[in-house]
C-alpha cells in the first residue's frame, strides 16, 4: 500500500504564516501539520509515501525524511490545477497497489488500519452545516452513489473530508488520465471527485468510512481549534517552576518559560522564550519570544517577537511588535 499526501497549496488563508512557510509546515500543538499526519500514517508501515509539493517544497523535503521511518518520494506540482491533478501526478509511477490519500492540511482522527483493511474503496465523510463549501457524498445503504464538488444544491450534508482509500488504483488512474488529457475541469480545476464519480458510474463500489474527528488547519481560527483538540490527546505537561500551568498545555523541552501563566490550550514550540506573560488558547512558534504580554486566541509565528500588553495576534514569522 502507498500513501499520497497532497501538500502543494499556497495556503493563502493562513497568511501571514504562509508567506515564509508551506502550509503543511505551519505549527500546531508543537509540530508541523505534516508531522501530525505522518505520525498517524506510520502505523500502516506503507511501502511508500508520496508527498506532492509545490510552494516552498524544498522545506517540506528537508523536514519529512527526518521525521518518518518509511520511504518517502516527493513529486513537485508546478501547475496548481486541483486535487485531481495532484493525485494524477502521484499515480504516474505508483503501480497498482491500493493507495490512501490524505490531504496535507487536514488532521483526521480515525482507525486507519481498519479503513485500509476493507475490500471496497472508502471515502471518509462527516456531516457539515454548510455543504456548499465541500465535496459532498450521497450515501444509500452504506454505499456512496454520487460525489459532487461544492454543489449549489447539495443532495446531502456529508462532506468528503480529505481521506480516501482507493482499492481500484488503476481504475482511478484511468479516470484521472481522461480528465487531464481532455482538460476537463470543474470550476477551473481538475477535481478528484469527478474521477471518483466516473468510477462510481462504471460500477466501482465506494463505502462511507467512519471517523472520530476531522480537524481543518486551513485558516487561523481552525488552526487554533485543531491545536485545542490535539493538546487534549497529549501527555499532560509537567509543572514548570515559577509558572502556573492550566492544562491542556504543551511546552517543548527546549522552550524557556518563566514567571508566566500558560493555558488552557497553549502550545509553545522548540526554543521559544516566554517571560512574565499570560497566554491562553494560542500557538507560539519556533524560537518566538513573548514577554510582558497578555495573549489569547493568537498565533505567534516562528522567530516572531512580542513585547507588551496585547490581546489577540496573528503574527507571521520573524515579525516584531512592541507595545508600551
Amino acid at each position: 500500500m502507498r500513501v499520497i499526501i497532497p501538500a502543494a497549496g499556497v495556503g493563502s488563508r493562513l497568511r501571514p504564516h504562509t508567506h515564509t512557510l508551506p502550509k503543511a509546515l505551519v505549527h500546531v500543538a508543537g509540530k508541523p501539520i505534516l508531522g501530525h499526519i505522518l505520525d498517524r500514517v506510520a502505523c500502516l508501515e506503507p511501502q511508500e509515501t508520496i508527498i506532492i509539493t509545490g510552494f516552498m517544497g524544498d522545506k517540506v523535503q528537508e523536514y519529512a525524511p527526518g521525521h518518518f521511518p518509511y520511504p518517502i518520494r516527493f513529486v513537485e506540482q508546478q501547475d496548481l490545477l486541483g486535487l485531481g491533478y495532484a493525485v494524477h501526478m502521484a499515480l504516474e509511477t505508483a503501480g497498482n497497489e491500493p493507495v490512501l490519500v490524505i490531504l496535507g492540511d487536514t488532521i483526521v482522527d480515525a482507525d486507519l488500519k481498519s479503513i485500509v483493511a476493507q475490500k471496497d474503496n472508502q471515502l471518509a465523510v462527516m456531516p457539515v452545516n454548510d455543504p456548499q463549501r465541500f465535496g459532498i457524498a450521497e450515501v444509500q445503504n452504506g454505499r456512496i452513489v454520487s460525489v459532487v464538488e461544492k454543489p449549489t444544491h447539495p443532495k446531502s450534508d456529508l462532506a468528503i473530508i480529505g481521506l480516501y482509500y482507493i482499492v481500484d488504483t488503476l481504475l482511478l488512474k484511468k479516470h484521472l488520465d481522461r480528465l487531464v488529457e481532455r482538460d476537463i475541469r470543474t470550476k477551473g480545476e481538475i477535481e478528484l471527485t469527478d474521477a471518483l464519480q466516473g468510477m462510481i458510474d462504471g460500477g466501482a463500489v465506494f463505502r462511507a468510512a467512519s471517523v472520530d474527528g476531522w480537524y481543518d488547519c486551513g485558516q487561523r481560527e481552525t488552526l487554533i481549534t485543531t491545536n485545542k483538540y490535539l493538546l487534549g490527546t497529549m501527555t499532560p505537561q509537567e509543572p514548570i517552576a515559577g509558572c502556573v500551568i492550566i492544562p491542556p498545555v504543551y511546552v517543548a523541552p527546549t522552550a524557556i518559560v518563566e514567571e508566566s501563566v500558560i493555558g488552557p490550550y497553549v502550545s509553545i514550540s522548540d526554543k521559544a522564550v516566554v517571560r512574565h506573560s499570560i497566554i491562553k488558547n494560542s500557538i507560539v512558534g519556533y524560537e518566538a519570544e513573548v514577554e510582558n504580554a497578555l495573549l489569547t486566541d493568537s498565533v505567534v509565528g516562528h522567530r516572531a517577537m512580542v513585547y507588551g500588553d496585547l490581546r489577540a495576534l496573528n503574527m507571521g514569522d520573524s515579525s516584531e511588535i512592541r507595545h508600551f
